[in-house]
């Protein structure tokens, strides 16, 4: 709670629920900004407002827990009577896990926890006979294209560099192994699979960097530059970017500037061994309150962004017809493709029983949706294209990146009926090359859960909006010898959740030709997206020469 936002936690005192409010266009503004992001009006006042809503989207969460909530508990989203853009994050009362429909008509209520009012929803009295529709996209998907840019010139900076090495750590769960040593161990593997030495590398990247909080990542570029002591004349390593893909295009925008030539680009879990030492008592757990967009969430239950994406599935199936077997072709095929794979994490046999029966983690999602916490790093190298001759391995070519957001970015704000941020990425994609969706040969898409490789699908022309009900049916058109051979080594649903510096390295070997049993003949291009509910971005690959 701060001075900009106690209006809002303090405002059930006395009954009545509180939003910021535009005194020049009378939007209702949330979470508060200081300037309206409608109109750009900084006469921004406090409005109480009815307390009623719609059911935007809701999930009942299984496998979570907090102090004094125990599971299962329902996690909700309801978009207000005034101002329907306005969508809280809540949790609903007064009602069973079976009661929720999208379209109900919800009333506030509040809980008093310390000098916080927590506004909870619950079913009003009065349900109209027919469940009012999910208020319209800010962005439907047919007005992207109009809002991505168009490349500026013809010269591409994709053209300047190469991916020219790729390596990885051991991967498994529970290594038990210090997260830096993993780091530098997929480091020298990359530098020597590019066939240079830690004295030809000029410059670092990684995300998210920094600290080594909830295992995802063992200090970032200090760290590593402290035990190799690289000496870099560029380094990168920073959380607002679409996780490692972002971090491979900050490198090749430095060798296109001239800045250096040589990039590791790196990224480290040990979220397993993380875990462990939490339930083992040797890490101390976090205390006081979530600060940062995490806040608006976290004290109603939505600790996870399963929580957020659920939500987003749900709505997905009303609108659509799809249905838990949709993406359970996902999840099998994933399965039988980490079976070609040694290194991976799961390589059972899964079936279509097996999916659907597993225990559940939040509605729609069980357990076979959500990705492998696992510990292991996968680094990539990014050198200068006119070093590609002198080159251990042929590299691999960079054809076209997309970029560009045109979704909000909160979690809770954004896009209704797909993953935030993979429309807009995808759009921008096909701006910067001449070629097609049907020139993809291999696709690794993003699963932190099946619903972002579902989203990826779409979004990059795979299939139409709201076609992925079919195109997936029987897994035919994703499987290795299908239209769309899908996350070759498993994806992080089975392989691991390698926060998809995993999918960039699979990509590299893949148009290597250096899969082994899971080689998919002939495989020239590829796509590869990394990014869930955070800003996304997609790279298209190309084989060199």
């Amino acid at each position: 709670m701060t001075p900009w936002n106690a209006f809002f936690w303090t405002s059930g005192a006395d009954g009545l629920l509180r939003i910021q409010e535009c005194g020049s266009c009378s939007g209702l503004v949330h979470p508060p900004k200081p300037v309206c992001p409608y109109c750009s009006g900084s006469e921004l006042g406090v409005r109480a407002v009815s307390g009623f809503g719609t059911l935007f989207g809701f999930t009942v969460s299984h496998r979570f827990r907090l102090p004094g909530l125990p599971s299962p508990y329902i996690v909700a989203q309801v978009a207000l009577d005034e101002d329907p853009r306005v969508r809280l994050t809540t949790r609903l009362v007064a009602c069973e896990a079976d009661d929720p429909r999208l379209g109900m008509r919800m009333e506030v209520t509040f809980e008093q926890v310390e000098d916080v009012w927590l506004p909870l929803f619950r079913p009003a009295a009065e349900q109209p006979e027919r469940p009012a529709p999910p208020p319209p996209e800010e962005t439907p998907p047919e007005r992207v294209r109009a809002l991505v840019r168009p490349m500026r010139d013809v010269r591409k900076f994709e053209d300047d560099a190469v991916l020219s090495g790729i390596g990885r750590s051991e991967i498994g769960r529970r290594l038990m192994r210090d997260p830096l040593a993993l780091t530098v161990d997929a480091c020298r593997a990359a530098v020597a699979d590019a066939g240079l030495t830690m004295d030809d590398v000029d410059g670092l990247s990684t995300y998210p960097g920094g600290g080594l909080e909830h295992g995802i990542g063992e200090g970032g570029v200090t760290a590593l530059e402290a035990a190799l002591r690289v000496r870099p004349t560029w380094f990168n390593g920073g959380g607002e970017t679409f996780g490692p893909g972002g971090s491979v295009i900050a490198a090749m925008l430095a060798v296109s500037s001239g800045l250096a030539r040589h990039v590791l680009c790196f990224r480290t879990v040990w979220e397993a061994t993380h875990a462990r030492l939490l339930q083992e008592g040797r890490l101390g757990m976090p205390s006081g309150r979530v600060p940062g967009d995490m806040g608006w969430g976290m004290p109603f239950g939505a600790t996870s962004a399963a929580h957020v994406l659920a939500q987003t599935a749900g709505r997905y199936f009303h609108r659509y017809g799809a249905t838990r077997e949709t993406l359970g072709w996902i999840a099998l095929n994933q399965r039988a493709n980490a079976a070609l794979d040694p290194t991976a994490v799961y390589r059972d046999p899964l079936t279509m029983d097996d999916y659907l029966n597993a225990r559940t983690i939040t509605t729609p999602f069980g357990l076979y949706d959500c990705d492998v916490p696992c510990d292991g790093a996968v680094a990539v190298v990014v050198s200068a294209a006119d070093t590609a001759g002198d080159l251990r391995a042929r590299p691999v070519r960079v054809e076209a990146v997309g970029t560009q957001i045109v979704e909000r970015m909160e979690w809770d704000q954004s896009t209704a009926t797909h993953e935030p941020q993979v429309l807009g990425p995808a759009a921008h994609l096909w701006t910067r090359t001449s070629l097609r969706p049907d020139d993809v040969d291999v696709a690794e898409l993003y699963d932190g859960f099946t619903f972002n490789c579902l989203s990826w699908i779409e979004a990059l022309g795979f299939c139409g909006i709201g076609e992925a009900k079919d195109f997936l049916d029987g897994g035919k058109n994703i499987a290795r010898d299908g239209v769309l051979p899908l996350n070759t080594h498993g994806g992080q649903l089975s392989h691991g959740r390698t926060h998809g510096m995993g999918l960039v390295h699979e990509a590299v070997t893949q148009l290597r030709g250096e899969a082994g049993q899971r080689q998919i003949d002939g495989a020239r291009v590829a796509v590869v997206s990394s990014g869930g509910l955070t800003p996304s971005g997609v790279m298209l690959l190309r084989a060199d020469g």
